[in-house]
């Protein structure tokens, strides 16, 4: 008890003197405690955002053992991959569930796309409704609040909802058994209302119908489902027992495939040769999963681990300035430790002190940081777009780890000054001979390059992800994607989209209407094996092309040019066995030239024609891809396309678009009216990289702030040291400029050899990171000689705050002691 008791004293009157030396020194204790607050706010805010990107699907209490089934197709001559999915076909969630007996439960999803329900005179266009089947709830955990999930999803024509859109229908109402119409062709049911996905999920249904509904023909077919191996849309997970490796299932896929589907090549091939089955973990898919179809968007672990890089540049930069400062004022503490050494303090003891000193420091700004984080959460919410929140951090196994934080923050940070410190020669300090030898100025200045290093590497980083964002806007895609509006094509104009196409026509501010399956705006494409005559037979192609079903007003709609030949026409019929092909293609297809691609034989999946024209190359997908050989060709019946494009005029674009949505509600009196405009949706397809490009920005500029925060206390204790001589030299006619010029240079040869430490590391991370783009910028040599420029600007400006202050000084104050 004696030792404990003698111990808990010593500890009491170590912070108890830490606590006086806080309030005596109160312009280091700020610009310290200030600094740390601030790097370890910006370490909690980023902390939010990765706790929240790897908590993804982890609320489902088998997620360990929950694996998507994904698909990859290849050249199975060049053996090149043509096509990554994150979905497959129909028949295989079956087929796996029969030949694989460990596997214990398969549930399928599928994108119905966007539809129209309507219950009485409420009518509205609904997003994110998917079919699932019945075992769902076996696989994943769904809260749901009314209705019986063992047997919501076993009937044809049943529906369940998510609780907003419930209300949005129903009210207060009772929903259950209610019929609700979807696309004015089909009765659903309501079966249950379960709580919204998690925002941490990655799939967000908000309607879900019974995957059963599809073996109506009306829908899909029961023999599409067990036939279909094309349609590769199906999102398949398995629940696997505990502890089972997938690898040995993923061993037998080979096998598998081969034993149910046919052959590729007319016998030369065999399934596996040319397609592949994997699985991937569910809590896998947010951060590592970027196939060629993802059923939402995911993130990305680079971005993680550039915000982690970040978090911990700040709080170094934070834990350099307290090391720094804490060694500037060496000289004002010295007379202190040389008494305590004579009256019997160890060093051990020294070294408590002052370590307790720098925990109490940390300990404050630890808990001023966790407000600062409450406070500013929302903020950064809305600059990222997510729902981050601070209860993320109060986890048991987030706050243990958390609660270390002084401690471990305090302790590196402290540390070398408390060696430095106590180490001090109390017979020297005493007798007013001590002097702070150069080695410990040779480790500040290690330190300060190491603050402006970090900086400048940030400032450059900084420039190149916006010059590289600023390069994908403004570059050219190879088609005018101004002023055109998109909408989704409806089966309710199969019979009439003449007549509609027609009447939006009579209007002098509508250029051009057309059809597609897909419109560029950054979603992968599909791809499927093709043949061409190039000598007096068929032969296939070893290339990747991509395709798009359009009619004749697809390609003047978009303004994307006829490099050869001509477009489709309705003077040749439907040109129902006629191709389009790209600039691209024609290169990989081995053609001479574009003029040679006319005429020739061309076959694709199985459609086989002529080509009749060669366009000039776009950008379909993001920048994030290369632009690739892509073919177009009609669709054999209308309800091919999906999708609507409108031209229209930049003179009157509220009349058009009034005239577009009567046009609408004229022949579509049924379906709510919806559009976008493409220019949009481009805009949203980088829309993370502006996200991350912001936040980028902020914490770059915080992380510079602190390092200017103390370089402005080091030069101010370096100049104070400096007093007397400063004193004699104006006394001598110095100027107040020349004395400036002074006292920077000796921190301007340290932002010098920072910027020499951080231009090749900045090249290459930045070259690193432009390589996800297949059309990226150079890296400009000006930005580095920029950011050089603008660090050394910044340094001078807060040097010489305090260098001008002691220039204008009165020397005979300085002097008055001597």
């Amino acid at each position: 008890m004696g030792r404990l008791g003698g111990a808990s004293f010593m500890l009491h009157n170590y912070f108890k003197i830490a606590f006086r030396n806080l309030l005596r020194y109160k312009f280091i204790s700020f610009i310290n405690l200030f600094g740390l607050t601030v790097g370890l706010t910006c370490c909690l805010l980023i902390l939010t955002y990765i706790l929240n990107e790897l908590s993804f699907d982890i609320q489902n209490k088998n997620a360990n053992n929950i694996y998507r089934v994904e698909r990859t197709f290849k050249n199975p001559e060049t053996g090149m991959l043509s096509l990554e999915l994150g979905a497959v076909a129909p028949p295989f969630a079956p087929l796996l569930q029969n030949d694989f007996k460990e596997i214990k439960k398969i549930t399928r999803f599928l994108d119905g796309g966007g539809s129209a329900l309507r219950y009485d005179d409420k009518i509205f266009n609904e997003q994110n409704v998917y079919f699932a089947d019945e075992n769902l709830f076996d696989v994943f955990d769904v809260n749901v609040t009314r209705g019986n999930p063992s047997n919501a999803l076993n009937e044809p024509y049943c529906i369940m909802l998510a609780e907003e859109v419930s209300k949005k229908y129903f009210g207060t109402q009772d929903p259950i058994n209610k019929i609700i119409r979807l696309d004015n062709q089909f009765n659903f049911k309501v079966t249950g209302i379960y709580k919204p996905f998690p925002s941490n999920a990655h799939i967000h249904p908000a309607i879900m119908l019974s995957f059963n509904t599809l073996k109506d023909t009306a829908i899909y077919g029961e023999q599409n489902l067990r036939t279909n191996w094309g349609n590769n849309s199906f999102y398949t997970y398995l629940l696997l027992p505990p502890g089972y490796d997938p690898k040995k299932l993923e061993a037998q896929f080979p096998a598998f495939l081969n034993r149910h589907m046919t052959d590729n090549g007319g016998g030369q091939f065999k399934p596996s040769d040319w397609t592949s089955l994997s699985l991937r973990k569910l809590t896998d898919i947010h951060l590592y999963s970027h196939k060629d179809s993802e059923i939402e968007e995911n993130g990305d672990i680079k971005r993680v681990y550039i915000f982690s890089a970040i978090a911990l540049f700040i709080l170094l930069i934070a834990c350099i300035n307290y090391m720094n400062l804490s060694t500037a004022r060496s000289a004002l503490r010295a007379k202190e430790i040389g008494v305590r050494k004579v009256i019997g303090a160890g060093k051990p003891e020294l070294i408590a002190q002052f370590l307790s000193e720098s925990i109490l420091i940390c300990f404050i700004a630890t808990v001023l940081a966790f407000l600062l984080t409450w406070l500013t959460l929302p903020a950064l919410n809305k600059i990222s777009e997510q729902s981050l929140s601070v209860n993320d951090l109060l986890k048991w196994h987030i706050v243990l780890p958390l609660v270390l934080v002084p401690f471990v923050v305090g302790i590196l940070s402290g540390i070398y000054p408390a060696l430095f410190l106590s180490s001090f020669k109390p017979i020297k300090v005493l007798k007013g001979i001590f002097k702070v030898g150069d080695s410990n100025f040779s480790f500040r200045k290690v330190l300060v390059v190491t603050q402006f290093s970090i900086s400048i590497i940030l400032i450059i980083s900084t420039a190149i992800v916006f010059q590289q964002l600023k390069y994908m806007q403004n570059k050219s895609l190879g088609f005018n994607r101004e002023h055109i509006v998109n909408l989704s094509y409806n089966s309710g104009l199969n019979n009439s989209y003449e007549s509609f196409k027609t009447e939006l026509l009579a209007n002098p501010n509508i250029k051009e209407v057309g059809r597609s399956t897909r419109i560029p705006s950054g979603r992968l494409l599909d791809a499927n094996g093709s043949k061409i005559n190039i000598g007096d037979s068929l032969a296939p192609t070893k290339a990747d092309i991509k395709f798009v079903r359009a009619d004749e007003g697809f390609v003047p709609t978009y303004g994307i040019k006829i490099a050869a030949g001509r477009n489709f026409s309705k003077e040749y019929g439907m040109d129902t066995s006629s191709f389009l092909v790209n600039e691209a293609a024609v290169k990989v297809l081995g053609l001479k030239s574009n003029e040679d691609a006319i005429g020739k034989q061309f076959t694709y999946g199985n459609r086989a024609g002529l080509l009749i024209g060669v366009i000039n190359d776009f950008h379909f997908e993001s920048l994030h891809q290369r632009i690739l050989p892509i073919v177009l060709f009609t669709s054999a019946t209308p309800d091919g396309y999906r999708r609507i494009s409108i031209k229209i005029s930049a003179n009157n674009v509220p009349a058009a678009l009034s005239h577009i949505e009567n046009t609408w509600k004229k022949f579509l009196p049924e379906t709510p009216y919806d559009y976008s405009f493409l220019d949009e949706r481009f805009a949203d397809l980088y829309q993370a990289e502006q996200q991350q490009g912001s936040i980028f920005t902020i914490f770059s500029f915080i992380a510079i702030f602190i390092a200017c925060l103390g370089l402005f206390g080091l030069s101010a204790f370096t100049i104070t040291q400096r007093i007397k001589e400063i004193g004699i030299r104006k006394v001598l006619g110095a100027s107040v400029s020349s004395i400036v010029a002074l006292l920077s240079k000796d921190f301007m040869k340290l932002v010098i050899i920072a910027s020499i430490i951080a231009f090749p590391i900045a090249w290459y991370v930045m070259h690193n990171w432009l390589q996800d783009f297949a059309y990226r910028i150079t890296i400009p040599w000006l930005v580095f000689i920029i950011a050089g420029i603008a660090a050394a600007l910044i340094a001078l400006v807060t040097i010489s705050v305090q260098a001008i202050k002691a220039g204008v000084a009165n020397p005979v104050k300085s002097l008055r002691s001597e």
